[in-house]
């Protein structure tokens, strides 16, 4: 089988290396890989695990068809279409330190390679009506959105969403919020960006290198009120921000560091606004099979900006890097 490995250098480090194909052990199944996609996370792990994790596989996301299945599988059967789920070992419930590291990409192989072996409670069979290709966007940018949203701020329609950017975790945000009969307030530095998301159904959109302070754009955009929800993926440079634009009891969902890990906070801001601040990390396989029911019965399919055969992983990174996406990128197997 073929795979990509991250090498010293970064972006320019990863190399599509043969490798032995491999074979599912007990309770194991052999997914013949046909997409992935590309999250923020796994341009951080190209960019610093060259030095402490050669020869990793990136890229937390894919979507197969199962092939094989060893001794005693019960969950999944021979041309299943699934997608392997981003925590391996966290099915239901709250998350536990064991299941916080069974991640895909790190420090687990990853699935920018042809066959993974995984263990059948690390599937989820996929909908008839989604391609490959769509579905490997979902394991951590569409749950992650999901999860946000639905699950931990139990989103209600006639509120209204704050989003920022255009990215996967973004734009998907944008979509379950208009599914729930929500309004939304798209940031992004790009007018082209900002029109696509209105396209996609944003109610109002701010172009924050027009306006810094988008703040006082949001309060004015709402009456003074805020949003009920802010889904932040800007990190320390925009969470003062995120602050300012919540309602009294409004909800920031804590998902991205894009523009850094550490800042001063005004803690005054966060007990008067009554908020409420969520770190949130993709979610547990329960909550990826209500997403897709969710999309499946509302005909809501991912947007994919970008396509790239895996001999050109490199390239598909560097358009990440750039940031000159709108949703998601995906590499064709």
């Amino acid at each position: 089988m073929r795979k990509i490995v991250i090498g010293s250098g970064g972006i320019s480090g990863l190399k599509l290396v043969d490798a032995a194909d491999p074979e599912p052990g007990p309770g194991e199944v052999l997914v013949l890989m046909h997409a992935s996609s590309l999250n923020y996370r796994d341009l951080v792990t190209v960019r610093q695990a060259g030095a402490t994790t050669p020869g990793l596989v990136p890229n937390s996301c894919g979507a197969g068809e199962v092939v094989a299945v060893g001794d005693g599988v019960r969950r999944i059967a021979v041309g299943d279409r699934v997608a392997p789920m981003f925590f391996q070992k966290w099915v239901d419930g709250r998350i536990t330190p064991e299941a916080r590291g069974s991640t895909l990409g790190g420090p687990i192989d990853g699935c920018l390679r042809d066959l993974m072996v995984l263990n059948e409670e690390g599937v989820t069979r996929l909908p008839d009506d989604m391609t490959f290709e769509e579905a490997a966007t979902l394991p951590c940018a569409g749950l992650t959105a999901w999860r946000a949203l639905v699950e931990e701020g139990n989103l209600k329609a006639g509120e209204t969403v704050l989003v920022q950017g255009t990215g996967g975790v973004s734009i998907f945000a944008l979509q379950f919020a208009r599914l729930f009969g929500a309004e939304v307030i798209v940031t992004s530095s790009s007018d082209a960006k900002l029109e696509r998301a209105r396209a996609l159904g944003a109610t109002h959109v701010i172009n924050y290198r027009q306006m810094p302070d988008w703040a006082s754009a949001v309060r004015q955009l709402t009456g003074g009120r805020g949003v009920d929800h802010v889904v932040e993926v800007g990190g320390a440079d925009t969470l003062q921000q995120s602050i300012a634009s919540i309602a009294l009891g409004g909800n920031i969902h804590v998902i991205g560091v894009l523009g850094g890990y550490v800042k001063d906070v005004d803690i005054t801001q966060i007990f008067r606004s009554n908020g409420r601040i969520q770190g949130v990390t993709v979610g547990s396989r329960a909550m990826f099979e209500r997403m897709l029911r969710a999309m499946h019965f509302n005909g809501i399919h991912p947007v994919i900006d970008a396509r790239f055969p895996l001999e050109n992983t490199a390239d598909a990174f560097e358009l990440m890097a750039r940031g000159g996406h709108f949703g998601k990128i995906v590499i064709e197997h």
